[in-house]
Order: structure tokens, then C-alpha cells, then sequence
């Protein structure tokens, strides 16, 4: 049986990425791994554990931190920049198409390549799929340039050639914006009480970062509430 690693942020994209391997290949042939890599706080990282737990999957956690330590984005805890309190596409619309303030540099990038050598550590010599949760509003503008299809098929492509042909990156909603994403997950049962969105990392979410419009949007558009905090968060 083919087996999976999911790179879990704890939010709902990586969640609902969980959701579909599980279903597809059962629990005990899944990991997920989550990335620490500097930000202002933890709770998503939490977030990842407790999904991981619900889901009864082997987990994995790692520390990129040192590597961004010179970069000045706002999620990170040494920045000196706040942290937008707008849409991505209100932030588009205000700025142009390009890079958003939330861009950490070539984030997915140095994670899918933590996945990958996980991947051919832990299931060596089988064959293995890194899931990852970019979606379409997450490329849309060029907002998220590691979050584009051309990004993903190139380093699918690179992880592919780097490991004898074993393991190989799949992206279910590169097609899908994330009110398809959360559609998907509600079908499968996702249990988006768990996940956590909000940049800010306070005892509730802000409700005002870009994810946490986003996420709230998706939600709302699907017709019902999201269960994170009895619907609050």
C-alpha cells in the first residue's frame, strides 16, 4: 500500500489534505509532519497535534526557525512589521498582483523538501506521497508565487528525480479555491473544530487577518458555521 506524509500546518487546508489521504489510504499508512519556522506563535502547531491524534497518525515536527531568522515578514516573532488586518484580494486590489506582506520566503519549498527527506527516511524504498493544501486563492495574483501549480509541478518533479523515483507530490486542490477545499473536507468529515487559521495566535482568532476572512468566507459560502469555538471562530 502506498503510503503518505501531509505537511499539517493545523489549518483547514492541510486538515482537509489529511482528510483525503486517510480516507484514501487508511490511517496507519499516513504521517504528518509540521514545521516550526519562527512565527509569533504556536497554536497552530498545537493545532497540528491534536489533528494528528484525532486521525490516530504518526506525527513529526521540525524547526526551520534558524533558516528565516533574516527575514523581516510579519508572521515571524522577530519582525518589526504588524501584520495586516485586510483580504488577499483586498490587498491585491490595494497594492497590485505580486508577492502579499504574509509571504515567507520560499517557505513551501524548504518544507517540502523536510517532507521528502522524511519520506525517504521513515519508508524507504516504498513509494510515498507528499500532500500539500495550496489552493487557487493561494496562487491567485501571484500572491503566494511557492504556492502556484508551476511551482508545485517543478519541485514534485525535483523530489521525484532526488528520490529514485519513490516518492512524489500531490496538490488535490492546486484547481480548487478554498471554499471547494472546505467542501471537500465537510463531505469527508473533517474535523475543522480542531484547526486553528488566524496569524495573530491569540486566545480566539482576530477575525481580521487575511486568513481568518478567508476562512470565515469559505465557511459561509458552504452554509454553515464554522465549528471552530461553537461557530465564534
Amino acid at each position: 500500500m502506498k503510503k503518505a506524509i501531509i505537511l499539517s500546518s493545523g489549518g483547514v487546508d492541510s486538515t482537509t489534505c489529511l482528510s483525503v489521504a486517510v480516507n484514501a489510504l487508511g490511517a496507519g499508512n499516513v504521517s504528518t509532519a509540521s514545521i516550526f519556522y519562527g512565527q509569533k506563535h504556536r497554536r497552530e502547531l498545537e493545532a497540528a497535534r491534536a489533528v494528528a491524534e484525532y486521525y490516530h497518525v504518526s506525527h513529526y515536527e521540525f524547526d526551520l526557525a534558524q533558516i528565516l531568522q533574516y527575514s523581516n515578514c510579519p508572521l515571524l516573532s522577530h519582525s518589526s512589521e504588524d501584520i495586516v488586518h485586510k483580504s488577499y484580494s483586498e490587498q491585491i486590489e490595494e497594492n497590485g498582483e505580486g508577492k502579499v506582506s504574509t509571504y515567507v520566503p520560499f517557505r513551501n519549498g524548504l518544507m517540502l523538501s523536510v517532507a521528502a527527506s522524511l519520506a525517504a527516511s521513515i519508508y524507504e524504498g516504498e513509494d510515498v506521497d507528499i500532500y500539500i493544501g495550496a489552493h487557487a486563492d493561494d496562487a491567485a495574483g501571484e500572491a503566494y508565487a511557492d504556492c502556484s501549480p508551476a511551482f508545485l509541478s517543478a519541485m514534485g518533479e525535483a523530489i521525484t528525480l532526488g528520490t529514485y523515483g519513490k516518492v512524489h507530490m500531490v496538490f488535490p486542490f492546486a484547481n480548487k479555491n478554498k471554499v471547494g477545499v472546505v467542501a471537500e473536507g465537510l463531505r469527508l468529515g473533517t474535523p475543522y473544530e480542531l484547526t486553528w487559521s488566524c496569524y495573530e495566535g491569540g486566545e480566539v482568532p482576530c477575525g481580521e487577518c487575511g486568513t481568518c476572512i478567508d476562512r470565515a468566507k469559505a465557511f459561509a459560502e458552504n452554509g454553515v458555521e464554522d465549528p471552530w469555538n461553537g461557530g465564534k471562530g
